[in-house]
C-alpha cells in the first residue's frame, strides 16, 4: 500500500470509528494490519495467527488459497476475538473495500464484547495459542513428530465434543471410580501371584478382611453408582481426565485442543447473529459517509455481493440482517441491542423468525427424492423448527458418556441423543478407532439407523454394529 492510499486509509478509520461510536457500538481497541494474500489465506486456515502445525490446515490453506487464484471466492478480511481485537485486512483492496470492512469489523468486535456467548473467552487467546504451538512443538521434539500428528490427528477428530457450560465437579463419583479400578489391579495382582504390599488395606478406606466379600461389595457398588453420576456431554475433557493409557503430554494437548475449541464455540453458535449485526451496521455507517458516485456505486455492488440470497444455501449475512431490520421496525433500534447480548442463533431464529419473514425471504425445506431434489415443505413453522434445530449445538450431534466402566471392563460406552438427525454411518466408523486410541479400551456409540437402535462397538481394528 503507497504512503498516500495508507494515510487515507487512517483519516477513514478514525472517521468511521467516530460514527460507530455515536451509533453507541462499544467496542475494544482497534488494530489493524494489511496482509498479502498468503498471509490472510493462512490465517483463515489456521483459524488465528498463532497456532500449532497440523496437515488439515494446510489441506484447508491449498482449498482456500486454490479458490482465490481462480477467482471463485475472496476473503477481504480477518477480525479475532482479542483485547485488544486485531482485524486483518487484505493488501490490493480498493479504499471503499476497505471503508466497509472497518465498518464491519467493528461491528463484529462490539458483538464479540457484547454478546452473552461471548462473555467467558479467552482475550488474550493470541498470545494463549503461541504459548501452546510452543508446547506441542517441544512434544515433537521429544516424542517424535509422526507421533505427536498420529494423537493430534485422534483429539481433532472428536474435538467439537466439549461443553461450554462450566460444570465438572466429580468428587466422590471420581474418587469411586479411580478406587474401583485399583482395587481390581490389586486383586489381579493377587490372583496373579505379584508380590502386594501387607500394608496396603490399610491406606484403603473400604478395605475388607475377606477378599471374595470385597469382590461381592465391589460388584455390588458398580451396580448402584454408575460412573458418571449423570451422562457427560463434554468428551473430550471427560478422557482427558479419565482414560487410563493418556500420559501426562497427551492429557496437555487434549486440553489444548479443548480449549481452542471453547474459545471457536461462541463463534459457531452465533453465526448468523454476528454476520448479521456486522451487515446491519455497515450499511448504516457506509451511508453516513461522504462518498463520490463512483465510490457509491463501488460500494453499492460490494455490498449486494455480501447480502444478497444464495439459490443453493442460506447466507448467513442476508439472513441475520433480515431478521435484525424486521426486528427494528417492529420494536425499535434498542430491541437489537438487547437480542444483540442475550440471544445466540437458535433463540434468534426461534423468537424472531416471523411467518412473514419466511415467506418474503421464499424459505422452504427440501429433500432428495430419488436423483432429484425436489422441495417437500413450505409451512413456515416447521421451516423455522428445522433451522432452530440445525443450530442447536453448534449443528453438531449431541453425544454423552453414559457409562465409564462398561460390562465391569473399564469399557467406554457414548449415546447419541437421537432427535430425528441420523450420524453419518461412513463418519462413524472412521472416527470410533480414534476414540479407542484415547481410551485405550473398546468404545461403545448408541445411536438410531433406519428407525431402528443400533449399537456400534469398536475395538480399534474392527467395528461391528448390531441392533438392540
Amino acid at each position: 500500500m503507497r504512503e498516500l492510499e495508507q494515510r487515507e486509509l487512517e483519516k477513514a478509520i478514525t472517521e468511521i470509528t467516530q460514527i460507530a461510536e455515536d451509533f453507541g457500538l462499544d467496542f475494544y481497541p482497534m488494530r489493524y494490519e494489511i496482509c498479502p494474500a498468503d498471509i490472510i489465506y493462512t490465517f483463515g486456515a489456521y483459524g488465528m495467527p498463532t497456532r500449532f502445525s497440523h496437515w488439515s490446515f494446510g489441506k484447508t490453506f491449498n482449498r482456500m488459497k486454490m479458490q482465490y487464484d481462480l477467482g471463485l471466492s475472496k476473503i477481504y478480511e480477518l477480525v479475532i476475538n482479542a483485547n485488544p481485537c486485531y482485524a486483518f485486512l487484505l493488501d490490493g483492496n480498493s479504499l471503499v473495500q476497505n471503508k466497509l470492512i472497518v465498518a464491519h469489523v467493528l461491528a463484529h468486535c462490539d458483538f464479540f464484547k457484547n454478546n452473552a456467548r461471548f462473555s467467558a473467552s479467552n482475550r488474550n487467546m493470541v498470545e494463549s495459542m503461541s504459548a501452546a504451538a510452543d508446547r506441542i512443538s517441544g512434544y515433537e521434539i521429544e516424542h517424535g513428530t509422526a507421533e505427536v500428528e498420529r494423537f493430534l490427528d485422534a483429539v481433532m477428530a472428536v474435538q467439537e465434543h466439549v461443553d461450554p457450560v462450566i460444570r465438572k465437579p466429580y468428587g466422590l463419583d471420581r474418587k469411586h471410580y479411580l478406587e474401583t479400578q485399583r482395587r481390581r489391579e490389586r486383586t489381579k495382582g493377587k490372583n496373579s501371584g505379584r508380590l502386594v504390599s501387607p500394608y496396603d488395606d490399610l491406606w484403603d478406606l473400604e478395605s475388607y478382611e475377606d477378599a471374595n466379600r470385597d469382590k461381592n461389595i465391589e460388584e455390588k457398588v458398580d451396580e448402584s453408582r454408575q460412573f458418571p453420576a449423570q451422562p457427560e456431554k463434554d468428551i473430550v475433557w471427560f478422557i482427558q481426565e479419565f482414560s487410563p493409557v493418556l500420559e501426562d503430554w497427551q492429557r496437555d494437548i487434549m486440553s489444548i485442543i479443548r480449549e481452542e475449541m471453547l474459545y471457536f464455540w461462541p463463534q459457531i453458535e452465533t453465526k448468523i447473529m454476528n454476520e448479521g449485526w456486522a451487515s446491519y451496521w455497515h450499511q448504516r455507517i457506509m451511508r453516513e459517509l461522504p462518498l463520490s458516485s463512483e465510490e457509491t456505486i463501488e460500494y453499492a455492488k460490494l455490498n449486494s455481493a455480501v447480502v444478497q440470497p444464495s439459490r443453493h444455501s442460506l447466507n448467513p449475512y442476508y439472513l441475520g440482517l433480515k431478521i435484525l431490520e424486521d426486528i427494528e421496525k417492529r420494536f425499535g433500534r434498542e430491541k437489537i441491542f438487547e437480542v444483540r447480548e442475550l440471544d445466540s442463533d437458535a433463540s434468534f431464529l426461534r423468537n424472531y423468525l416471523t411467518k412473514e419473514l419466511t415467506e418474503e425471504l421464499d424459505l422452504y425445506i427440501f429433500e432428495k427424492k430419488g436423483q432429484e431434489w425436489k422441495i417437500t415443505d413450505k409451512g413456515w413453522e416447521n421451516i423455522r423448527d428445522q433451522m432452530v434445530f440445525s443450530r442447536v449445538n453448534g449443528g453438531f450431534p449431541y453425544l454423552e458418556v453414559t457409562d465409564a466402566d462398561f460390562s465391569r471392563s473399564g469399557e467406554l460406552y457414548i449415546k447419541h441423543q437421537y432427535e430425528g438427525t441420523e450420524l453419518d454411518m461412513k463418519y462413524v466408523e472412521r472416527t470410533l478407532p480414534y476414540l479407542v486410541q484415547l481410551w485405550g479400551k473398546q468404545v461403545h456409540l448408541e445411536t438410531f439407523f433406519d428407525d431402528k437402535k443400533i449399537l456400534f462397538t469398536c475395538d480399534g481394528n474392527k467395528s461391528s454394529r448390531k441392533n438392540i
